[in-house]
């Protein structure tokens, strides 16, 4: 019984069934938001019961994190695949392309962007280094960083000094870099996360509809961020049509 269970097409036969729940997980969410994602609503939907989606995800916790991380994994991998259309030695444009892909897989999955960035990250003392979705979220977070990593290492970019940034973030910076085992010096590092804050920060808000009073279209502002994090890194901007 053993080696019957453990058998490749039993295998094959559980794969396929957690990929359909987590498929099933993702419509709910689209179609009646996180609270319409229960486990008993995929069991209906899947024509299975309760206890036998327990089988497969141990709770609801379980099987939230598990389609996350696949929405992150989805994600990177849209990022990755427009970062290697354009040539190595334009890193700007690589970089371009990325955020852009970025804003348009977020506008096009507005109920999955949201169920990966609305709930707050773990923090440091409390991450699961074994948790897929934390390994998935940090493999998103080296599309990024990896490009500004590269860029460093052609031409370091204009920094502030290390001593003129305030002595709370020389700390955290100093942490982080340690933490990370990151190449980029704790100044290269702040200059990073202030420009990811910035996009990410608008991209949360046009997906979120926070700034419809004001804007029916964020994509010239967008760019306006992108023009921005151009000028800080030392980059050519190039508009989308010029890619």
């Amino acid at each position: 019984m053993g080696q019957q269970a453990s058998s490749p097409w039993v295998k094959r036969r559980r794969q396929a069934t957690l990929q359909e729940i987590r498929t099933t997980a993702r419509r709910l969410l689209r179609q009646h938001g996180p609270g319409g994602v229960t486990v008993n609503a995929v069991a209906r939907e899947m024509g299975m019961s309760g206890p036998a989606v327990y089988r497969y995800y141990a709770s609801h916790d379980a099987l939230v994190e598990a389609v996350i991380t696949d929405f992150y994994e989805e994600l990177t991998t849209t990022m990755l695949a427009a970062r290697d259309a354009g040539p190595p030695e334009h890193p700007g444009r690589r970089l371009l392309s990325t955020c852009r892909a970025m804003r348009t897989w977020a506008i096009d999955h507005p109920s999955e962007f949201g169920w990966m960035f609305a709930s707050p990250a773990l923090s440091a003392a409390k991450q699961d280094e074994e948790s897929p979705r934390l390994r998935a979220g940090q493999q998103f977070e080296k599309v990024f960083l990896d490009q500004f990593v590269d860029l460093w290492e052609r031409a370091p970019y204009p920094v502030p000094d290390f001593e003129d940034l305030p002595p709370s973030i020389q700390r955290q910076m100093t942490d982080y870099s340690a933490r990370t085992n990151s190449p980029l010096p704790p100044e290269a590092l702040h200059l990073f996360l202030s420009s990811w804050i910035k996009l990410y920060g608008l991209l949360c808000m046009e997906i979120l509809h926070q700034l419809d009073f004001a804007y029916s279209d964020l994509e010239p502002v967008f760019e306006e961020n992108l023009q921005e994090l151009c000028a800080m890194h030392d980059l050519t901007y190039e508009p989308p049509s010029a890619e």
